[in-house]
Parts: C-alpha cells; sequence; structure tokens
C-alpha cells in the first residue's frame, strides 16, 4: 500500500515540476516576444496547454513568474562566477572576471526580457532571494580562500564582499536605467575602481 502512495505522489511532483517549467518557458517566449512590460498573465497561460487555473496553482502574478526566471539564472550563472574566481592567479583576475561575467548577465537579461528602463520597474534585481544569498557566501568563501593563498593581502573579507555586492548591484541598477548597457564599459570601471582602492585598504592585525 505505501509503495502504491509513494509512486503516485512521485507522479504528482513530477507532474508539479512539469507544470511549472512549462509555464517559464511560456513566460520566457512571451517576455522576449512582446517584451516583460507589454505582456500579461493572459499571454503567459496562452503560450502553455494548461488551464488558466493552474496558473495560479504555481504563481500569483507575472511579476512572480519573472522572479523564478531570474532566480533560475542566478543559480545558473554562480557556477561561471565561480570558475572566474577560482582560477584566477590574481587580484586583478578574481576582481575582472567576477564582475565581467555578472555585467555580461545583466546585459543579457535586459535584451532577453526587453524589461521598461524605469525606477518602477519590478525586473529590478532583487537582492534577497535563497539564490542571490547563496552567491553572496560562494563570493565570501572564494574570498577567504584566496586571501589564505596570498592572492589578496589579508584584508576583511566580509567587507569586501558586501562592496563587491554593493558595487555589482548598484552598477547593474544603473546599466537598467540607461539606453546602453555596456556591460564590458560597466567592468571595466568597477575592476579600476576596486584595484585602485584594494591597494590603500587597511590590513587585519
Amino acid at each position: 500500500m505505501s509503495s502504491s502512495h509513494e509512486a503516485t505522489g512521485g507522479r504528482r511532483e513530477l507532474t508539479k515540476a512539469q507544470n511549472r517549467q512549462t509555464i517559464l518557458a511560456a513566460a520566457r517566449q512571451v517576455f522576449a516576444e512582446m517584451g516583460y512590460g507589454a505582456a500579461t498573465v493572459r499571454d503567459i497561460i496562452r503560450a502553455t496547454p494548461l488551464a488558466s487555473g493552474t496558473f495560479y496553482n504555481y504563481f500569483k502574478s507575472k511579476e512572480e513568474v519573472y522572479q523564478a526566471i531570474r532566480d533560475e539564472v542566478a543559480l545558473a550563472i554562480r557556477p561561471r562566477l565561480q570558475e572566474e574566481r577560482q582560477r584566477a592567479t590574481t587580484v586583478e583576475e578574481f576582481v575582472s572576471g567576477s564582475f565581467r561575467s555578472f555585467f555580461a548577465f545583466v546585459a543579457e537579461s535586459r535584451a532577453r526580457f526587453r524589461a521598461p528602463s524605469t525606477t518602477a520597474d519590478p525586473t529590478r534585481f532583487r537582492m534577497d532571494t535563497p539564490e542571490v544569498i547563496a552567491g553572496f557566501e560562494e563570493l565570501r568563501a572564494d574570498l577567504h580562500t584566496a586571501i589564505g593563498k596570498g592572492l589578496f593581502p589579508h584584508v576583511d573579507a566580509d567587507f569586501l564582499t558586501a562592496a563587491m555586492v554593493g558595487v555589482a548591484f548598484e552598477i547593474s541598477e544603473r546599466m537598467r536605467l540607461r539606453e546602453d548597457c555596456d556591460a564590458a564599459a560597466a567592468a571595466d570601471f568597477a575592476t579600476a575602481l576596486f584595484l585602485g582602492g584594494i591597494s590603500s585598504l587597511p590590513k587585519r592585525p
């Protein structure tokens, strides 16, 4: 009896996962074709074989769908960021690789979803999702490792993490609001800012 229940439960979970991915795939297509601002929940539902009620079992709004897509992308970009940092042999490679990968992701996301450039835009980055917070922790761990290897001077890794995250997210907001979204220029600016400042940071005792 229990094995039958387990099989039924397993199929139910699989169906739920498949429905969620169907909605997200449809939303990606709709956002790319219509633009985030013009798209509606109805447009997303029409792009799926699912009933309208099924959509609301998973998401309350198109904003929630968009955030779910962003969380998936954040999850996907974390290995790329870690790879850049872990293969770095100099401070410049560590910093520039991190910023270059992140700002390229920002530019790709803006182009993919044709998001509106307004301060009220709900597509702006959220820093409180589990996927993003986990990315912060990975950066902190990589900085501790780099400091231990002597790649960085012995500075405060927590403060340095906060500074890198703050600069990355604030510049990404400027990129979102500007007509030109030059990822390379943003990475060059942030890297130069950090390289000019790291050497003057007070060393920890």
